[in-house]
Protein backbone atom coordinates (compact mmCIF):
# COMPACT_ATOMS: atom_id res chain seq x y z
CA UNK A 1 0.00 0.00 0.00
CA UNK A 2 1.47 3.43 -1.03
CA UNK A 3 1.66 6.10 1.79
CA UNK A 4 -0.95 8.37 0.76
CA UNK A 5 -0.69 10.41 3.74
CA UNK A 6 1.25 13.86 2.02
CA UNK A 7 -0.83 14.07 -0.60
CA UNK A 8 -3.72 16.56 -0.59
CA UNK A 9 -7.28 15.86 0.96
CA UNK A 10 -8.58 15.64 -2.68
CA UNK A 11 -6.00 12.26 -3.85
CA UNK A 12 -5.72 10.65 -0.40
CA UNK A 13 -9.28 10.11 -0.32
CA UNK A 14 -9.51 8.55 -3.65
CA UNK A 15 -6.28 6.71 -3.27
CA UNK A 16 -5.47 5.63 0.18
CA UNK A 17 -6.68 2.14 1.21
CA UNK A 18 -7.18 1.15 -2.27
CA UNK A 19 -5.10 -0.90 -4.91
CA UNK A 20 -5.15 -3.21 -8.30
CA UNK A 21 -5.98 -6.67 -6.99
CA UNK A 22 -2.82 -8.43 -8.24
CA UNK A 23 -4.96 -11.69 -9.23
CA UNK A 24 -7.27 -10.11 -11.54
CA UNK A 25 -6.04 -6.69 -12.16
CA UNK A 26 -9.24 -5.29 -10.75
CA UNK A 27 -9.62 -1.65 -9.94
CA UNK A 28 -12.26 -1.77 -7.38
CA UNK A 29 -10.96 -3.92 -4.19
CA UNK A 30 -12.85 -7.32 -4.11
CA UNK A 31 -14.68 -7.87 -0.97
CA UNK A 32 -13.60 -10.35 0.97
CA UNK A 33 -16.33 -12.18 2.58
CA UNK A 34 -14.98 -14.78 4.61
CA UNK A 35 -14.64 -15.04 8.71
CA UNK A 36 -11.41 -17.57 8.49
CA UNK A 37 -8.48 -17.59 6.81
CA UNK A 38 -5.83 -20.44 6.09
CA UNK A 39 -3.12 -21.11 8.77
CA UNK A 40 0.54 -21.97 7.31
CA UNK A 41 1.56 -25.24 6.97
CA UNK A 42 3.78 -24.40 10.66
CA UNK A 43 0.18 -22.88 12.29
CA UNK A 44 1.40 -18.82 11.79
CA UNK A 45 -0.73 -16.21 9.82
CA UNK A 46 1.70 -15.18 7.58
CA UNK A 47 -0.84 -13.41 5.12
CA UNK A 48 -1.73 -11.17 8.27
CA UNK A 49 -5.70 -12.65 8.82
CA UNK A 50 -7.36 -15.27 10.82
CA UNK A 51 -10.46 -14.47 11.40
CA UNK A 52 -12.66 -11.61 10.42
CA UNK A 53 -13.53 -10.25 14.06
CA UNK A 54 -10.28 -9.80 14.51
CA UNK A 55 -8.88 -8.27 10.92
CA UNK A 56 -10.28 -8.17 7.27
CA UNK A 57 -8.78 -6.59 4.32
CA UNK A 58 -11.82 -4.31 3.73
CA UNK A 59 -11.31 -3.30 7.58
CA UNK A 60 -7.61 -2.88 7.54
CA UNK A 61 -7.92 -0.71 4.11
CA UNK A 62 -10.32 1.57 5.24
CA UNK A 63 -8.60 1.96 8.93
CA UNK A 64 -5.51 3.00 7.01
CA UNK A 65 -7.76 5.30 4.67
CA UNK A 66 -9.33 7.18 7.12
CA UNK A 67 -6.27 7.52 9.52
CA UNK A 68 -4.64 8.75 6.52
CA UNK A 69 -7.55 11.27 5.86
CA UNK A 70 -7.53 12.92 9.12
CA UNK A 71 -3.28 12.39 9.89
CA UNK A 72 -3.06 10.22 12.47
CA UNK A 73 -1.16 6.68 12.95
CA UNK A 74 -3.81 4.13 13.74
CA UNK A 75 -7.68 3.63 13.79
CA UNK A 76 -9.92 1.28 14.49
CA UNK A 77 -12.95 0.65 12.76
CA UNK A 78 -16.63 -0.29 14.18
CA UNK A 79 -20.35 -1.84 13.05
CA UNK A 80 -21.65 2.06 14.30
CA UNK A 81 -20.56 5.18 15.42
CA UNK A 82 -22.09 4.71 18.82
CA UNK A 83 -20.24 1.31 19.34
CA UNK A 84 -16.88 3.18 18.66
CA UNK A 85 -17.85 5.59 21.31
CA UNK A 86 -18.67 2.93 23.48
CA UNK A 87 -15.20 1.39 22.72
CA UNK A 88 -13.54 4.68 24.50
CA UNK A 89 -15.46 4.87 27.45
CA UNK A 90 -14.93 1.00 28.17
CA UNK A 91 -11.32 1.71 27.79
CA UNK A 92 -11.29 3.83 30.96
CA UNK A 93 -11.92 2.44 34.54
CA UNK A 94 -14.45 3.06 37.47
CA UNK A 95 -13.86 6.35 39.06
CA UNK A 96 -11.93 7.95 35.93
CA UNK A 97 -13.55 11.88 35.30
CA UNK A 98 -14.23 12.93 32.17
CA UNK A 99 -15.49 16.21 30.80
CA UNK A 100 -18.33 16.61 28.35
CA UNK A 101 -20.24 18.71 26.54
CA UNK A 102 -24.03 19.61 27.00
CA UNK A 103 -24.56 20.44 23.70
CA UNK A 104 -23.62 17.24 21.80
CA UNK A 105 -25.08 14.55 20.11
CA UNK A 106 -27.99 13.56 22.42
CA UNK A 107 -26.98 9.47 21.58
CA UNK A 108 -23.75 10.32 23.16
CA UNK A 109 -24.86 12.25 26.05
CA UNK A 110 -27.81 9.38 26.93
CA UNK A 111 -25.20 6.61 26.52
CA UNK A 112 -22.52 8.12 29.17
CA UNK A 113 -25.79 8.81 31.65
CA UNK A 114 -27.48 5.55 31.12
CA UNK A 115 -24.39 3.45 30.85
CA UNK A 116 -20.92 4.46 31.55
CA UNK A 117 -22.04 6.77 34.85
CA UNK A 118 -23.91 3.29 36.09
CA UNK A 119 -20.57 1.36 35.66
CA UNK A 120 -18.67 4.41 37.69
CA UNK A 121 -17.43 6.67 35.48
CA UNK A 122 -17.59 10.09 36.73
CA UNK A 123 -18.96 12.84 34.21
CA UNK A 124 -19.47 16.42 34.15
CA UNK A 125 -21.40 18.15 31.13
CA UNK A 126 -20.63 21.68 31.23
CA UNK A 127 -20.70 24.29 27.85
CA UNK A 128 -17.35 24.54 26.44
CA UNK A 129 -18.07 27.75 24.98
CA UNK A 130 -18.13 29.54 28.31
CA UNK A 131 -14.60 29.94 29.69
CA UNK A 132 -16.04 29.66 33.35
CA UNK A 133 -17.68 26.75 33.29
CA UNK A 134 -14.58 24.99 31.82
CA UNK A 135 -12.36 26.37 34.64
CA UNK A 136 -15.32 25.04 37.08
CA UNK A 137 -14.58 21.44 35.45
CA UNK A 138 -11.07 21.13 35.05
CA UNK A 139 -10.54 22.11 38.43
CA UNK A 140 -10.75 18.66 39.19
CA UNK A 141 -8.12 16.30 37.38
CA UNK A 142 -9.79 14.68 34.02
CA UNK A 143 -8.99 11.53 32.58
CA UNK A 144 -10.47 12.43 29.04
CA UNK A 145 -12.36 15.45 27.75
CA UNK A 146 -14.96 14.92 24.61
CA UNK A 147 -15.23 17.71 22.45
CA UNK A 148 -17.87 18.19 19.56
CA UNK A 149 -17.79 20.80 17.28
CA UNK A 150 -20.25 22.03 15.19
CA UNK A 151 -22.45 20.92 18.14
CA UNK A 152 -25.79 18.57 17.58
CA UNK A 153 -28.05 20.64 17.33
CA UNK A 154 -26.97 24.52 18.34
CA UNK A 155 -24.23 24.33 16.15
CA UNK A 156 -21.85 25.88 18.65
CA UNK A 157 -17.93 26.29 17.92
CA UNK A 158 -15.24 24.67 20.68
CA UNK A 159 -11.95 26.20 20.45
CA UNK A 160 -10.76 23.18 19.33
CA UNK A 161 -6.86 24.09 20.40
CA UNK A 162 -7.93 25.87 23.52
CA UNK A 163 -9.54 22.90 24.92
CA UNK A 164 -6.96 20.23 23.76
CA UNK A 165 -4.54 22.92 25.50
CA UNK A 166 -6.17 22.46 28.58
CA UNK A 167 -6.43 18.87 28.32
CA UNK A 168 -2.89 18.08 27.85
CA UNK A 169 -1.88 20.18 30.61
CA UNK A 170 -4.19 18.44 33.13
CA UNK A 171 -2.83 14.56 31.82
CA UNK A 172 -5.96 14.29 30.34
CA UNK A 173 -7.29 12.44 26.99
CA UNK A 174 -8.57 14.67 24.25
CA UNK A 175 -11.70 13.26 22.02
CA UNK A 176 -12.91 15.09 19.23
CA UNK A 177 -16.36 13.92 17.33
CA UNK A 178 -15.25 15.52 14.25
CA UNK A 179 -19.13 13.75 12.62
CA UNK A 180 -20.19 16.92 11.21
CA UNK A 181 -16.92 18.13 9.26
CA UNK A 182 -14.76 15.47 7.78
CA UNK A 183 -11.97 17.22 5.90
CA UNK A 184 -13.27 20.46 6.60
CA UNK A 185 -11.33 20.61 10.40
CA UNK A 186 -8.27 18.44 11.33
CA UNK A 187 -8.70 18.48 14.77
CA UNK A 188 -4.92 16.85 15.04
CA UNK A 189 -3.61 19.42 13.88
CA UNK A 190 -4.97 21.48 17.09
CA UNK A 191 -3.23 19.09 19.18
CA UNK A 192 -6.72 16.44 20.01
CA UNK A 193 -5.23 13.00 20.73
CA UNK A 194 -8.68 10.69 19.58
CA UNK A 195 -10.77 11.88 16.46
CA UNK A 196 -14.16 9.78 16.34
CA UNK A 197 -16.60 9.50 13.45
CA UNK A 198 -19.79 8.02 12.61
CA UNK A 199 -19.30 6.74 9.01
CA UNK A 200 -23.04 6.32 8.90
CA UNK A 201 -23.03 10.23 8.39
CA UNK A 202 -20.69 12.43 6.16
CA UNK A 203 -17.78 9.55 5.25
CA UNK A 204 -20.36 7.16 4.06
CA UNK A 205 -22.67 9.68 2.35
CA UNK A 206 -25.35 7.75 0.97
CA UNK A 207 -27.12 6.76 3.95
CA UNK A 208 -27.15 2.84 3.48
CA UNK A 209 -24.60 1.93 5.55
CA UNK A 210 -23.92 1.86 9.37
CA UNK A 211 -20.43 2.60 10.81
CA UNK A 212 -18.55 4.34 13.44
CA UNK A 213 -14.19 4.56 13.31
CA UNK A 214 -11.56 5.84 16.54
CA UNK A 215 -8.71 7.50 15.30
CA UNK A 216 -5.77 7.87 17.21
CA UNK A 217 -2.79 10.62 17.03
CA UNK A 218 -0.40 8.11 17.91
CA UNK A 219 -0.02 4.47 19.01
CA UNK A 220 -1.06 4.65 22.72
CA UNK A 221 -1.68 2.47 26.13
CA UNK A 222 -5.51 3.91 25.53
CA UNK A 223 -5.83 2.94 21.91
CA UNK A 224 -4.66 -0.53 22.19
CA UNK A 225 -6.97 -0.95 24.89
CA UNK A 226 -9.95 0.19 22.44
CA UNK A 227 -8.41 -2.45 19.62
CA UNK A 228 -8.54 -4.77 21.73
CA UNK A 229 -12.02 -3.76 23.12
CA UNK A 230 -12.60 -3.69 19.46
CA UNK A 231 -11.81 -7.55 18.45
CA UNK A 232 -12.85 -9.06 21.77
CA UNK A 233 -16.09 -7.28 22.16
CA UNK A 234 -16.75 -7.77 18.38
CA UNK A 235 -18.56 -4.98 17.12
CA UNK A 236 -16.56 -4.78 14.15
CA UNK A 237 -18.29 -3.67 10.82
CA UNK A 238 -18.55 -6.21 8.10
CA UNK A 239 -16.76 -6.23 5.09
CA UNK A 240 -19.12 -5.11 2.50
CA UNK A 241 -20.00 -2.56 5.21
CA UNK A 242 -16.28 -1.26 4.95
CA UNK A 243 -16.20 -1.75 1.08
CA UNK A 244 -19.42 0.88 0.82
CA UNK A 245 -17.64 2.83 3.82
CA UNK A 246 -14.55 3.09 1.95
CA UNK A 247 -16.51 3.75 -1.21
CA UNK A 248 -17.49 7.06 0.39
CA UNK A 249 -14.49 8.25 1.04
CA UNK A 250 -13.34 8.85 -2.50
CA UNK A 251 -16.09 11.55 -2.98
CA UNK A 252 -16.01 13.45 0.30
CA UNK A 253 -14.15 16.54 -0.35
CA UNK A 254 -15.90 17.07 -3.14
CA UNK A 255 -19.73 16.44 -1.30
CA UNK A 256 -18.48 18.58 1.50
CA UNK A 257 -17.93 21.55 -0.32
CA UNK A 258 -21.38 21.01 -2.17
CA UNK A 259 -23.00 20.61 1.21
CA UNK A 260 -21.54 23.60 2.83
CA UNK A 261 -22.24 25.99 -0.15
CA UNK A 262 -26.06 25.15 -0.35
CA UNK A 263 -26.10 25.02 3.95
CA UNK A 264 -24.58 28.69 3.67
CA UNK A 265 -26.83 29.89 0.81
CA UNK A 266 -30.20 28.39 2.82
CA UNK A 267 -28.48 29.68 6.17
CA UNK A 268 -28.84 33.01 4.24
CA UNK A 269 -32.00 32.69 3.06
CA UNK A 270 -33.41 31.69 6.33
CA UNK A 271 -31.62 34.84 8.26
CA UNK A 272 -33.74 37.48 6.01
CA UNK A 273 -37.08 35.24 6.45
CA UNK A 274 -39.62 36.87 8.18
CA UNK A 275 -41.15 33.47 9.72
CA UNK A 276 -37.66 32.47 11.33
CA UNK A 277 -36.52 33.65 14.51
CA UNK A 278 -33.02 32.34 14.65
CA UNK A 279 -30.34 30.82 12.31
CA UNK A 280 -27.77 28.75 14.09
CA UNK A 281 -24.88 28.19 11.35
CA UNK A 282 -21.12 29.24 11.77
CA UNK A 283 -20.82 30.17 8.12
CA UNK A 284 -22.64 33.41 8.78
CA UNK A 285 -20.91 36.19 10.25
CA UNK A 286 -23.99 36.84 13.15
CA UNK A 287 -22.33 33.66 14.68
CA UNK A 288 -21.05 34.37 18.06
CA UNK A 289 -18.07 32.35 17.14
CA UNK A 290 -17.97 32.97 13.34
CA UNK A 291 -14.09 33.96 13.74
CA UNK A 292 -13.44 30.88 15.45
CA UNK A 293 -14.88 29.13 13.17
CA UNK A 294 -13.13 30.51 10.12
CA UNK A 295 -9.95 29.82 12.13
CA UNK A 296 -10.17 26.20 12.45
CA UNK A 297 -12.40 25.00 9.41
CA UNK A 298 -12.35 25.45 5.88
CA UNK A 299 -15.44 25.38 5.12
CA UNK A 300 -18.47 24.96 7.86
CA UNK A 301 -20.55 22.29 6.76
CA UNK A 302 -23.99 20.77 5.47
CA UNK A 303 -25.78 21.22 9.26
CA UNK A 304 -27.92 24.05 10.08
CA UNK A 305 -30.45 24.37 12.70
CA UNK A 306 -33.09 27.67 12.96
CA UNK A 307 -35.80 28.29 15.15
CA UNK A 308 -39.46 29.54 13.62
CA UNK A 309 -42.02 32.23 14.79
CA UNK A 310 -43.96 30.00 17.32
CA UNK A 311 -43.36 26.90 19.40
CA UNK A 312 -43.51 22.84 18.24
CA UNK A 313 -47.01 23.05 16.69
CA UNK A 314 -45.73 25.68 14.27
CA UNK A 315 -42.49 23.73 13.67
CA UNK A 316 -43.98 20.35 12.84
CA UNK A 317 -46.38 22.34 10.22
CA UNK A 318 -43.14 23.74 8.64
CA UNK A 319 -41.67 20.25 8.38
CA UNK A 320 -44.66 18.69 7.56
CA UNK A 321 -44.91 20.89 4.38
CA UNK A 322 -41.54 20.44 2.54
CA UNK A 323 -41.73 18.50 -0.33
CA UNK A 324 -37.83 18.18 -1.02
CA UNK A 325 -36.83 17.97 2.37
CA UNK A 326 -37.40 14.24 4.07
CA UNK A 327 -38.86 14.06 7.46
CA UNK A 328 -36.20 11.77 8.61
CA UNK A 329 -33.50 11.43 11.54
CA UNK A 330 -29.91 11.58 10.49
CA UNK A 331 -27.65 13.50 8.43
CA UNK A 332 -24.59 13.70 5.81
CA UNK A 333 -26.61 11.67 2.39
CA UNK A 334 -26.82 13.28 -0.63
CA UNK A 335 -30.95 13.77 0.19
CA UNK A 336 -32.14 16.93 2.10
CA UNK A 337 -33.36 16.06 5.32
CA UNK A 338 -35.42 18.06 8.13
CA UNK A 339 -36.73 17.05 11.76
CA UNK A 340 -37.94 18.53 15.01
CA UNK A 341 -35.19 17.53 17.14
CA UNK A 342 -37.09 17.88 20.63
CA UNK A 343 -39.81 15.34 20.14
CA UNK A 344 -37.23 13.38 18.51
CA UNK A 345 -35.02 13.83 21.35
CA UNK A 346 -38.27 13.17 23.97
CA UNK A 347 -38.54 15.76 27.58
CA UNK A 348 -35.01 15.28 28.64
CA UNK A 349 -33.89 17.48 25.05
CA UNK A 350 -32.17 20.63 25.32
CA UNK A 351 -33.69 21.87 22.24
CA UNK A 352 -35.96 24.68 21.77
CA UNK A 353 -39.48 23.78 21.03
CA UNK A 354 -39.19 25.86 18.03
CA UNK A 355 -36.04 24.21 16.37
CA UNK A 356 -35.81 22.71 13.20
CA UNK A 357 -32.68 20.58 12.22
CA UNK A 358 -31.63 20.24 8.53
CA UNK A 359 -29.19 17.81 6.69
CA UNK A 360 -28.54 20.02 3.68
CA UNK A 361 -28.38 17.24 0.58
CA UNK A 362 -26.82 17.75 -3.25
CA UNK A 363 -30.07 19.11 -4.49
CA UNK A 364 -30.13 22.24 -5.94
CA UNK A 365 -30.04 25.43 -3.40
CA UNK A 366 -32.76 27.52 -5.49
CA UNK A 367 -34.58 24.40 -5.41
CA UNK A 368 -34.25 23.55 -1.62
CA UNK A 369 -34.93 27.67 -0.41
CA UNK A 370 -38.11 27.45 -2.50
CA UNK A 371 -39.37 24.70 -0.93
CA UNK A 372 -38.36 26.00 2.89
CA UNK A 373 -39.96 29.49 1.01
CA UNK A 374 -43.28 27.35 0.85
CA UNK A 375 -43.27 25.30 3.54
CA UNK A 376 -42.60 28.60 6.26
CA UNK A 377 -45.37 30.88 3.89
Amino acid sequence: MNDWRKARLETLAVHAGHSVDPSTGAVSAPIHLSTTFERDADGSYSRGFSYTRRSNPNREALEYALSAFEGGTTAAAFASGSAATSAIFEALKPGDYVIMQTDAYYGTTQLVRDVFVRWGIEADFVDMTVPAEVDRAFARKPRLVWIETPSNPLLKIVDIEKIAERARAAGAISVCDNTWAPGLQRPFDFGVDVILHSTTKYIGGHCDVLGGIVIGREETELFGKIRGIQGEGGAVPSPFDCWLVLRGLRTLPWRMRAHSQNALAIARFLAAHPQVNRVYYPGLPTHPAHETALAQMREFSGMLSFEVKGEQETAMKVAAKTKIFIRATSLGGVESLIEHRASIEGPATRAPKGLLRLSVGLEHHDDLIADLDQALG
